[in-house]
């Protein structure tokens, strides 16, 4: 709701400014720019998102996806004790880590939002230290593959849209140890007072 307020005020400035500066043209001018440009984008990006979530699908059929989680749940378990006791929440976990670690977020967001509902069930309207670990892994994830960075990278022109991965694995690992030993230190101060 907030940000419908701040695209309105944006859009209703930029009206204003044109109108008394005399750029009223150059205004609708930019704003059927940036339709266009927003359309193309879209449309270059669902194709390799489709592309992606294909052969996601084909890793799912296959047996790869169940396998990669299943290399996942004993750092689960150690880092989610709580969440781990319950098959189905440990079932989507695993499965929103290893689409995060394929960099589909898209396919990781409704299987973070299962698992997140299934750990607040029995928290009293309070995130427990377990939900807000869950949120950092979704937040800094690492990424083997960081498919949606590399389909807008194609979308713009880049004959080697994939050779930002060097990069990619390095900053998200240490994203990810950032955020784990930040959100294991506040727990741990949190639970002293």
């Amino acid at each position: 709701m907030a940000m419908a307020w701040v695209w309105t005020v944006m859009v209703a400035a930029s009206l204003v400014c044109g109108l008394l500066t005399g750029n009223m043209d150059a205004v609708s001018a930019a704003a059927l720019e940036g339709a266009q440009s927003a359309v193309e984008l879209t449309l270059s990006m669902a194709g390799i998102m489709c592309l992606w979530s294909g052969v996601m699908e084909v890793m799912s059929q296959c047996g790869l996806s169940n396998l990669l989680a299943r290399c996942f749940r004993p750092v689960l378990r150690r880092l989610l004790p709580q969440a781990s006791k319950d098959p189905e929440t440990l079932a989507a976990l695993t499965a929103n880590v290893s689409a995060n670690l394929l960099g589909l977020g898209n396919a990781a967001t409704p299987l973070g939002i299962r698992a997140a509902r299934r750990m607040a069930a029995g928290c009293g309207g309070v995130a427990s230290n377990e939900l807000c670990l869950l949120v950092v892994l979704n937040t800094a994830s690492i990424q083997l593959l960081p498919t949606t960075i590399a389909s807008v990278r194609a979308a713009a022109g880049s004959s080697t849209p994939f050779d930002i991965l060097p990069a990619v694995w390095i900053s998200s690992v240490f994203s990810v140890a950032a955020g784990l030993g930040t959100a294991v230190l506040l727990s741990r101060l949190g639970g002293k007072r």
